[in-house]
Protein backbone atom coordinates (compact mmCIF):
# COMPACT_ATOMS: atom_id res chain seq x y z
CA UNK A 1 0.00 0.00 0.00
CA UNK A 2 1.41 3.39 -0.97
CA UNK A 3 2.43 5.54 1.97
CA UNK A 4 0.09 8.35 0.85
CA UNK A 5 -2.88 5.99 0.84
CA UNK A 6 -1.86 4.60 4.23
CA UNK A 7 -1.81 8.11 5.68
CA UNK A 8 -5.38 8.62 4.45
CA UNK A 9 -6.32 5.58 6.53
CA UNK A 10 -4.94 7.29 9.63
CA UNK A 11 -6.43 10.75 9.21
CA UNK A 12 -8.60 11.73 12.15
CA UNK A 13 -12.22 12.65 11.53
CA UNK A 14 -11.43 16.26 12.39
CA UNK A 15 -8.62 16.35 9.81
CA UNK A 16 -10.73 14.60 7.19
CA UNK A 17 -13.71 16.92 7.58
CA UNK A 18 -11.49 19.99 7.29
CA UNK A 19 -10.04 18.66 4.04
CA UNK A 20 -13.46 17.61 2.74
CA UNK A 21 -14.70 21.17 3.32
CA UNK A 22 -11.62 22.60 1.60
CA UNK A 23 -12.26 20.18 -1.30
CA UNK A 24 -8.68 18.89 -1.16
CA UNK A 25 -9.88 15.40 -0.28
CA UNK A 26 -12.95 13.31 -1.01
CA UNK A 27 -14.76 10.90 1.32
CA UNK A 28 -14.48 8.40 -1.54
CA UNK A 29 -10.68 8.58 -1.45
CA UNK A 30 -10.56 7.90 2.29
CA UNK A 31 -13.07 5.05 2.05
CA UNK A 32 -11.22 3.42 -0.85
CA UNK A 33 -7.93 3.61 1.04
CA UNK A 34 -9.53 2.04 4.11
CA UNK A 35 -11.15 -0.70 2.04
CA UNK A 36 -7.76 -1.56 0.54
CA UNK A 37 -6.21 -1.52 4.01
CA UNK A 38 -8.96 -3.78 5.33
CA UNK A 39 -8.56 -6.26 2.50
CA UNK A 40 -4.81 -6.34 3.14
CA UNK A 41 -4.81 -6.86 6.91
CA UNK A 42 -8.18 -8.22 8.01
CA UNK A 43 -7.31 -11.82 7.06
CA UNK A 44 -4.75 -11.57 9.87
CA UNK A 45 -6.55 -9.40 12.43
CA UNK A 46 -10.09 -10.77 11.88
CA UNK A 47 -11.66 -7.55 13.12
CA UNK A 48 -14.87 -7.43 11.08
CA UNK A 49 -17.94 -9.63 10.79
CA UNK A 50 -19.69 -7.95 7.83
CA UNK A 51 -18.74 -5.21 5.41
CA UNK A 52 -20.93 -2.87 3.37
CA UNK A 53 -18.32 -1.56 0.97
CA UNK A 54 -20.48 -1.16 -2.15
CA UNK A 55 -23.22 0.66 -0.27
CA UNK A 56 -20.63 2.73 1.59
CA UNK A 57 -19.09 3.87 -1.74
CA UNK A 58 -22.46 5.16 -2.89
CA UNK A 59 -22.88 7.01 0.41
CA UNK A 60 -19.37 8.45 0.11
CA UNK A 61 -20.15 9.72 -3.41
CA UNK A 62 -23.25 11.47 -2.08
CA UNK A 63 -21.19 12.99 0.74
CA UNK A 64 -18.61 14.18 -1.80
CA UNK A 65 -21.38 15.92 -3.72
CA UNK A 66 -22.64 17.61 -0.56
CA UNK A 67 -19.18 19.00 0.17
CA UNK A 68 -19.13 20.34 -3.39
CA UNK A 69 -22.23 22.45 -2.80
CA UNK A 70 -22.39 25.78 -0.99
CA UNK A 71 -25.78 25.53 0.73
CA UNK A 72 -24.20 24.74 4.11
CA UNK A 73 -26.27 21.60 4.69
CA UNK A 74 -23.48 19.46 6.09
CA UNK A 75 -24.05 17.13 9.00
CA UNK A 76 -21.54 16.77 11.84
CA UNK A 77 -19.97 13.52 10.54
CA UNK A 78 -20.71 13.87 6.83
CA UNK A 79 -18.81 11.23 4.87
CA UNK A 80 -16.73 9.94 7.82
CA UNK A 81 -16.41 6.16 8.14
CA UNK A 82 -17.56 4.45 11.33
CA UNK A 83 -17.26 0.80 12.31
CA UNK A 84 -20.24 -0.41 14.36
CA UNK A 85 -19.78 -3.18 16.90
CA UNK A 86 -21.61 -6.41 16.09
CA UNK A 87 -23.28 -6.21 19.48
CA UNK A 88 -25.24 -3.06 18.72
CA UNK A 89 -28.62 -3.50 17.03
CA UNK A 90 -28.87 -2.07 13.51
CA UNK A 91 -32.32 -2.38 11.99
CA UNK A 92 -32.44 -4.93 9.19
CA UNK A 93 -28.73 -5.81 9.41
CA UNK A 94 -27.49 -9.12 10.81
CA UNK A 95 -26.43 -8.52 14.41
CA UNK A 96 -24.90 -11.65 15.92
CA UNK A 97 -23.75 -10.53 19.39
CA UNK A 98 -20.78 -12.79 18.66
CA UNK A 99 -22.97 -15.87 19.10
CA UNK A 100 -24.04 -18.76 16.89
CA UNK A 101 -27.48 -18.33 18.43
CA UNK A 102 -27.96 -15.06 16.55
CA UNK A 103 -25.91 -15.65 13.41
CA UNK A 104 -28.95 -14.87 11.20
CA UNK A 105 -30.71 -12.40 13.51
CA UNK A 106 -31.89 -9.07 12.09
CA UNK A 107 -33.19 -6.64 14.75
CA UNK A 108 -36.20 -4.42 14.09
CA UNK A 109 -34.61 -1.29 15.53
CA UNK A 110 -31.28 0.55 15.69
CA UNK A 111 -29.56 1.37 18.97
CA UNK A 112 -30.02 5.06 19.75
CA UNK A 113 -26.35 6.06 19.65
CA UNK A 114 -25.78 4.17 16.39
CA UNK A 115 -28.84 5.82 14.87
CA UNK A 116 -27.48 9.22 15.86
CA UNK A 117 -24.09 8.53 14.28
CA UNK A 118 -25.69 7.45 11.01
CA UNK A 119 -28.14 10.38 11.00
CA UNK A 120 -25.13 12.69 11.51
CA UNK A 121 -23.73 11.50 8.17
CA UNK A 122 -21.28 8.81 9.32
CA UNK A 123 -20.90 5.92 6.87
CA UNK A 124 -21.15 2.43 8.38
CA UNK A 125 -18.80 0.40 6.19
CA UNK A 126 -18.23 -2.53 8.56
CA UNK A 127 -19.34 -4.33 11.72
CA UNK A 128 -16.66 -5.28 14.27
CA UNK A 129 -16.09 -8.46 16.24
CA UNK A 130 -17.00 -9.11 19.86
CA UNK A 131 -16.72 -12.15 22.12
CA UNK A 132 -20.00 -13.97 22.63
CA UNK A 133 -22.45 -11.55 24.30
CA UNK A 134 -19.51 -9.18 24.91
CA UNK A 135 -18.51 -11.16 27.99
CA UNK A 136 -14.70 -11.07 27.81
CA UNK A 137 -11.73 -8.71 27.85
CA UNK A 138 -10.23 -10.76 25.00
CA UNK A 139 -12.08 -10.98 21.70
CA UNK A 140 -12.64 -14.56 20.56
CA UNK A 141 -15.87 -16.45 19.98
CA UNK A 142 -17.14 -19.79 18.66
CA UNK A 143 -18.79 -17.92 15.78
CA UNK A 144 -16.05 -15.54 14.64
CA UNK A 145 -12.80 -16.90 16.04
CA UNK A 146 -9.90 -14.83 17.43
CA UNK A 147 -9.25 -11.12 16.87
CA UNK A 148 -5.55 -10.49 17.58
CA UNK A 149 -3.76 -7.20 18.15
CA UNK A 150 -2.46 -5.35 15.04
CA UNK A 151 0.66 -4.35 16.99
CA UNK A 152 1.54 -7.98 17.83
CA UNK A 153 -0.62 -10.81 16.52
CA UNK A 154 0.28 -13.09 19.43
CA UNK A 155 -1.70 -10.86 21.81
CA UNK A 156 -5.34 -9.89 22.08
CA UNK A 157 -6.80 -6.67 20.75
CA UNK A 158 -8.78 -6.54 23.99
CA UNK A 159 -12.50 -6.89 24.46
CA UNK A 160 -15.25 -6.86 24.27
CA UNK A 161 -14.95 -4.14 21.61
CA UNK A 162 -11.78 -5.78 20.34
CA UNK A 163 -12.69 -5.65 16.68
CA UNK A 164 -13.28 -1.92 17.04
CA UNK A 165 -9.89 -1.41 18.66
CA UNK A 166 -8.13 -3.42 15.97
CA UNK A 167 -9.99 -1.62 13.17
CA UNK A 168 -9.14 1.86 14.47
CA UNK A 169 -5.49 1.11 15.26
CA UNK A 170 -5.13 -0.86 12.02
CA UNK A 171 -6.35 2.04 9.86
CA UNK A 172 -9.46 0.20 8.68
CA UNK A 173 -11.84 2.93 9.85
CA UNK A 174 -11.78 6.53 11.02
CA UNK A 175 -14.22 6.07 13.91
CA UNK A 176 -15.64 3.11 15.84
CA UNK A 177 -18.18 2.68 18.58
CA UNK A 178 -18.05 0.37 21.57
CA UNK A 179 -19.95 -0.68 24.67
CA UNK A 180 -18.41 -0.74 28.12
CA UNK A 181 -19.90 -2.84 30.94
CA UNK A 182 -16.62 -3.63 32.68
CA UNK A 183 -14.09 -1.92 30.47
CA UNK A 184 -15.06 -3.09 27.00
CA UNK A 185 -14.21 0.29 25.44
CA UNK A 186 -11.17 1.09 27.57
CA UNK A 187 -9.58 -2.40 27.49
CA UNK A 188 -9.15 -2.53 23.69
CA UNK A 189 -8.33 1.19 23.62
CA UNK A 190 -5.38 0.50 25.92
CA UNK A 191 -4.25 -2.69 24.19
CA UNK A 192 -4.49 -1.07 20.73
CA UNK A 193 -3.03 2.32 21.66
CA UNK A 194 -6.09 4.48 20.93
CA UNK A 195 -8.49 6.68 22.91
CA UNK A 196 -11.62 5.12 24.40
CA UNK A 197 -14.22 6.99 26.44
CA UNK A 198 -16.71 5.61 28.95
CA UNK A 199 -19.19 8.42 29.50
CA UNK A 200 -20.98 8.80 32.84
CA UNK A 201 -24.20 6.87 33.29
CA UNK A 202 -27.10 8.60 31.55
CA UNK A 203 -24.96 10.75 29.26
CA UNK A 204 -25.44 8.48 26.23
CA UNK A 205 -28.65 6.48 25.70
CA UNK A 206 -28.64 2.70 26.08
CA UNK A 207 -30.30 0.22 23.74
CA UNK A 208 -33.72 -1.25 24.48
CA UNK A 209 -32.24 -4.61 25.56
CA UNK A 210 -30.52 -3.19 28.68
CA UNK A 211 -32.97 -0.70 30.22
CA UNK A 212 -31.83 1.15 33.38
CA UNK A 213 -28.54 -0.78 33.42
CA UNK A 214 -26.15 1.43 35.36
CA UNK A 215 -22.87 -0.36 34.52
CA UNK A 216 -23.29 -0.34 30.72
CA UNK A 217 -22.20 2.55 28.47
CA UNK A 218 -22.00 3.26 24.72
CA UNK A 219 -19.05 5.40 23.71
CA UNK A 220 -16.39 6.36 21.13
CA UNK A 221 -13.14 4.61 20.15
CA UNK A 222 -10.84 6.89 18.15
CA UNK A 223 -7.31 8.09 17.42
CA UNK A 224 -7.66 11.58 18.89
CA UNK A 225 -9.36 13.36 21.76
CA UNK A 226 -10.98 15.79 19.32
CA UNK A 227 -12.60 12.85 17.51
CA UNK A 228 -13.87 11.49 20.82
CA UNK A 229 -15.52 14.86 21.45
CA UNK A 230 -16.92 14.92 17.92
CA UNK A 231 -18.54 11.51 18.43
CA UNK A 232 -19.73 12.28 21.95
CA UNK A 233 -21.46 15.44 20.80
CA UNK A 234 -23.44 13.31 18.34
CA UNK A 235 -24.10 10.28 20.57
CA UNK A 236 -25.05 12.02 23.82
CA UNK A 237 -28.20 13.69 25.07
CA UNK A 238 -31.71 12.72 26.17
CA UNK A 239 -33.51 10.08 24.15
CA UNK A 240 -37.10 8.78 24.42
CA UNK A 241 -35.95 5.14 24.37
CA UNK A 242 -33.92 5.56 27.59
CA UNK A 243 -35.59 6.99 30.68
CA UNK A 244 -32.18 7.34 32.35
CA UNK A 245 -30.67 9.73 29.82
CA UNK A 246 -29.86 13.06 31.38
CA UNK A 247 -32.00 16.04 30.35
CA UNK A 248 -29.04 18.37 29.92
CA UNK A 249 -26.61 17.77 27.06
CA UNK A 250 -22.92 18.58 27.52
CA UNK A 251 -21.22 20.05 24.45
CA UNK A 252 -17.54 19.18 24.28
CA UNK A 253 -15.23 21.66 22.52
CA UNK A 254 -12.59 20.66 19.98
CA UNK A 255 -9.82 22.46 21.93
CA UNK A 256 -9.20 23.06 25.64
CA UNK A 257 -7.28 25.28 28.03
CA UNK A 258 -4.16 23.87 29.68
CA UNK A 259 -4.25 22.09 33.03
CA UNK A 260 -1.49 23.99 34.79
CA UNK A 261 -2.15 24.12 38.54
CA UNK A 262 -4.42 21.06 38.57
CA UNK A 263 -4.19 18.55 41.40
CA UNK A 264 -3.98 14.98 40.08
CA UNK A 265 -4.50 11.90 42.26
CA UNK A 266 -2.41 8.91 41.16
CA UNK A 267 -3.03 5.31 42.17
CA UNK A 268 -0.96 2.54 40.61
CA UNK A 269 -3.02 -0.37 41.94
CA UNK A 270 -6.37 1.02 43.23
CA UNK A 271 -5.57 -0.87 46.43
CA UNK A 272 -5.49 -4.46 45.18
CA UNK A 273 -4.20 -4.96 41.61
CA UNK A 274 -0.85 -6.49 40.70
CA UNK A 275 0.64 -4.29 37.97
CA UNK A 276 3.16 -5.51 35.38
CA UNK A 277 6.54 -3.68 35.64
CA UNK A 278 6.34 -2.31 32.10
CA UNK A 279 2.88 -0.91 32.73
CA UNK A 280 4.16 0.64 35.94
CA UNK A 281 7.07 2.26 34.11
CA UNK A 282 4.85 3.75 31.38
CA UNK A 283 2.26 4.94 33.90
CA UNK A 284 4.88 6.69 36.03
CA UNK A 285 6.25 8.33 32.90
CA UNK A 286 2.72 9.51 32.09
CA UNK A 287 2.39 10.94 35.60
CA UNK A 288 5.66 12.78 35.08
CA UNK A 289 4.30 14.22 31.84
CA UNK A 290 1.39 15.67 33.80
CA UNK A 291 3.86 17.20 36.24
CA UNK A 292 5.70 18.78 33.30
CA UNK A 293 2.35 20.23 32.20
CA UNK A 294 2.17 22.05 35.53
CA UNK A 295 0.09 19.62 37.56
CA UNK A 296 0.65 18.61 41.16
CA UNK A 297 0.56 14.80 41.04
CA UNK A 298 0.00 13.06 44.37
CA UNK A 299 0.02 9.31 44.95
CA UNK A 300 -3.06 8.27 46.91
CA UNK A 301 -4.41 5.16 48.57
CA UNK A 302 -7.89 4.51 47.20
CA UNK A 303 -8.38 1.81 49.83
CA UNK A 304 -10.32 -0.65 47.68
CA UNK A 305 -9.86 -4.42 47.87
CA UNK A 306 -10.88 -7.63 46.08
CA UNK A 307 -14.42 -7.05 47.25
CA UNK A 308 -14.64 -4.73 44.22
CA UNK A 309 -13.97 -7.69 41.95
CA UNK A 310 -16.55 -9.82 43.75
CA UNK A 311 -19.13 -7.03 43.53
CA UNK A 312 -18.62 -6.47 39.81
CA UNK A 313 -18.63 -10.21 39.07
CA UNK A 314 -21.88 -10.70 40.99
CA UNK A 315 -23.58 -7.79 39.23
CA UNK A 316 -22.25 -8.83 35.82
CA UNK A 317 -23.34 -12.44 36.24
CA UNK A 318 -26.80 -11.34 37.34
CA UNK A 319 -27.18 -8.97 34.39
CA UNK A 320 -25.90 -11.62 32.00
CA UNK A 321 -28.26 -14.28 33.33
CA UNK A 322 -31.23 -11.91 33.14
CA UNK A 323 -30.75 -11.21 29.42
CA UNK A 324 -29.46 -14.61 28.23
CA UNK A 325 -30.04 -17.24 30.91
CA UNK A 326 -33.13 -18.59 29.15
CA UNK A 327 -30.95 -19.65 26.21
CA UNK A 328 -29.11 -22.33 28.17
CA UNK A 329 -31.49 -25.30 27.71
CA UNK A 330 -31.29 -25.12 23.92
CA UNK A 331 -27.83 -23.68 23.30
CA UNK A 332 -25.62 -24.76 26.22
CA UNK A 333 -23.39 -27.01 24.10
CA UNK A 334 -22.93 -24.51 21.28
CA UNK A 335 -21.93 -21.58 23.47
CA UNK A 336 -18.52 -20.59 24.79
CA UNK A 337 -18.12 -22.80 27.91
CA UNK A 338 -17.11 -19.79 29.99
CA UNK A 339 -20.31 -18.01 28.98
CA UNK A 340 -22.23 -21.02 30.26
CA UNK A 341 -20.40 -20.75 33.59
CA UNK A 342 -21.24 -17.08 33.91
CA UNK A 343 -24.91 -17.66 33.13
CA UNK A 344 -25.19 -20.52 35.61
CA UNK A 345 -23.57 -18.41 38.32
CA UNK A 346 -25.90 -15.50 37.61
CA UNK A 347 -29.00 -17.66 37.78
CA UNK A 348 -27.98 -18.61 41.31
CA UNK A 349 -27.80 -15.06 42.72
CA UNK A 350 -30.57 -13.80 44.97
CA UNK A 351 -32.15 -10.38 44.86
CA UNK A 352 -30.68 -9.72 48.31
CA UNK A 353 -27.18 -10.53 47.04
CA UNK A 354 -27.60 -8.08 44.18
CA UNK A 355 -28.76 -5.36 46.55
CA UNK A 356 -25.68 -6.03 48.69
CA UNK A 357 -23.73 -5.01 45.60
CA UNK A 358 -25.47 -1.65 45.71
CA UNK A 359 -24.44 -1.23 49.34
CA UNK A 360 -20.86 -2.10 48.41
CA UNK A 361 -20.91 0.40 45.56
CA UNK A 362 -21.85 3.01 48.14
CA UNK A 363 -18.83 2.02 50.22
CA UNK A 364 -16.58 2.31 47.16
CA UNK A 365 -17.79 5.86 46.60
CA UNK A 366 -17.13 6.81 50.21
CA UNK A 367 -13.50 5.74 49.67
CA UNK A 368 -13.09 7.61 46.39
CA UNK A 369 -15.18 10.71 47.07
CA UNK A 370 -12.67 12.50 49.36
CA UNK A 371 -9.92 11.94 46.79
CA UNK A 372 -11.92 13.41 43.92
CA UNK A 373 -13.10 16.26 46.14
CA UNK A 374 -9.52 17.39 46.68
CA UNK A 375 -8.20 16.57 43.18
CA UNK A 376 -9.35 17.47 39.68
CA UNK A 377 -8.89 13.93 38.31
CA UNK A 378 -7.62 10.48 39.24
CA UNK A 379 -5.17 8.58 37.03
CA UNK A 380 -4.38 4.85 37.12
CA UNK A 381 -3.44 2.09 34.66
CA UNK A 382 -6.13 0.82 32.30
CA UNK A 383 -4.79 -2.72 32.31
CA UNK A 384 -2.48 -4.50 34.73
CA UNK A 385 -0.58 -5.99 31.77
CA UNK A 386 -0.18 -4.57 28.26
CA UNK A 387 -2.39 -7.40 26.97
CA UNK A 388 -2.97 -11.11 27.42
CA UNK A 389 -2.42 -13.66 24.65
CA UNK A 390 -4.86 -13.66 21.73
CA UNK A 391 -6.27 -17.05 22.73
CA UNK A 392 -6.45 -16.14 26.43
CA UNK A 393 -8.34 -18.68 28.53
CA UNK A 394 -10.62 -16.86 30.97
CA UNK A 395 -10.75 -20.04 33.08
CA UNK A 396 -6.96 -20.50 33.29
CA UNK A 397 -6.24 -21.57 36.91
CA UNK A 398 -2.54 -20.72 36.58
CA UNK A 399 -2.81 -17.10 35.41
CA UNK A 400 -0.27 -14.90 37.21
CA UNK A 401 1.02 -11.34 37.34
CA UNK A 402 4.29 -10.67 39.19
CA UNK A 403 4.24 -14.29 40.37
CA UNK A 404 0.87 -13.82 42.07
CA UNK A 405 -1.98 -16.09 40.98
CA UNK A 406 -5.04 -14.08 39.97
CA UNK A 407 -8.43 -14.64 38.33
CA UNK A 408 -7.72 -15.01 34.61
CA UNK A 409 -11.08 -13.48 33.72
CA UNK A 410 -10.71 -9.97 35.14
CA UNK A 411 -7.62 -10.05 37.34
CA UNK A 412 -5.71 -8.09 34.67
CA UNK A 413 -8.40 -5.45 34.03
CA UNK A 414 -8.36 -2.21 36.08
CA UNK A 415 -11.49 -0.75 34.49
CA UNK A 416 -14.54 -2.36 36.11
CA UNK A 417 -14.41 -0.34 39.38
CA UNK A 418 -15.51 2.66 37.33
CA UNK A 419 -18.47 0.76 35.93
CA UNK A 420 -19.64 0.17 39.48
CA UNK A 421 -19.14 3.92 40.06
CA UNK A 422 -20.70 4.55 36.69
CA UNK A 423 -21.40 8.25 37.20
CA UNK A 424 -17.65 8.90 36.96
CA UNK A 425 -16.46 9.45 33.38
CA UNK A 426 -13.27 7.65 32.38
CA UNK A 427 -11.06 7.78 29.31
CA UNK A 428 -8.19 5.47 28.40
CA UNK A 429 -5.27 7.30 26.78
CA UNK A 430 -2.11 5.77 25.26
CA UNK A 431 1.01 5.88 27.43
CA UNK A 432 3.60 4.03 25.33
CA UNK A 433 4.59 0.53 24.35
CA UNK A 434 5.72 -2.67 25.99
CA UNK A 435 8.94 -4.46 25.04
CA UNK A 436 6.89 -6.75 22.77
CA UNK A 437 5.25 -3.89 20.90
CA UNK A 438 1.80 -3.92 22.51
CA UNK A 439 0.65 -0.46 23.66
CA UNK A 440 -0.20 0.46 27.25
CA UNK A 441 -2.85 2.84 28.54
CA UNK A 442 -3.82 5.04 31.47
CA UNK A 443 -7.28 5.89 32.71
CA UNK A 444 -8.23 9.50 33.40
CA UNK A 445 -11.18 9.40 35.81
CA UNK A 446 -13.30 12.44 36.60
CA UNK A 447 -15.72 13.55 39.24
CA UNK A 448 -19.33 12.47 38.64
CA UNK A 449 -20.60 13.88 35.35
CA UNK A 450 -17.49 16.02 34.85
CA UNK A 451 -16.86 15.03 31.21
CA UNK A 452 -15.16 18.34 30.50
CA UNK A 453 -12.32 17.81 32.97
CA UNK A 454 -11.57 14.35 31.61
CA UNK A 455 -11.45 15.65 28.04
CA UNK A 456 -9.37 18.67 29.06
CA UNK A 457 -6.78 16.49 30.80
CA UNK A 458 -6.75 13.97 27.94
CA UNK A 459 -6.26 16.72 25.37
CA UNK A 460 -3.35 18.20 27.34
CA UNK A 461 -1.73 14.77 27.71
CA UNK A 462 -2.28 13.98 24.02
CA UNK A 463 -0.68 17.29 23.03
CA UNK A 464 2.39 16.49 25.09
CA UNK A 465 2.80 12.90 23.91
CA UNK A 466 1.36 12.90 20.34
CA UNK A 467 0.85 9.11 20.30
CA UNK A 468 -0.17 8.85 16.62
CA UNK A 469 2.41 11.24 15.27
CA UNK A 470 4.78 8.81 13.57
CA UNK A 471 4.17 5.22 14.70
CA UNK A 472 1.85 2.70 13.04
CA UNK A 473 1.34 -1.07 13.42
CA UNK A 474 3.81 -2.86 11.17
CA UNK A 475 1.21 -5.33 9.92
Amino acid sequence: MASADLELCYLTASESIARFKARTLSPVEVLDAQIARTQAINPRVNAITYDFFDRAREQAKKAEAKYGRTDGRLRALEGVTVAIKDFHPVKGEITTFGSKIFEDFRPDYTAATVDRLLRAGAIMHMRTTSPEFAYSGATHSPLWGITPNPWNLEYTSGGSSGGAGAAVSGGMTTLADGTDGGGSIRIPASACGIFGYKPPFGRNPLDRDHPLETILHYGPMVRSVADAALMQNVMSGPHPDDICTLPNKVRLPATYDDIRGWKVAFSMDLGYFQIDPEVQENTRRAAETLRELGCEVEEVDVGWNFGVLDCWMTWWEGLFAAVAGDLLPRWRYEMDPFVVRLLEAGLGHSAARLYQCQVFRGWMWQQLQPILKSHNILICPTLAVPAVKADHDDADPDFEINGVRLPAYVGWICTNPFNLLSQCPAMSVPTGFSSYGVPTGMQIVGRPYDDLSVFRAAAAFEGATRPWQDRRPAI
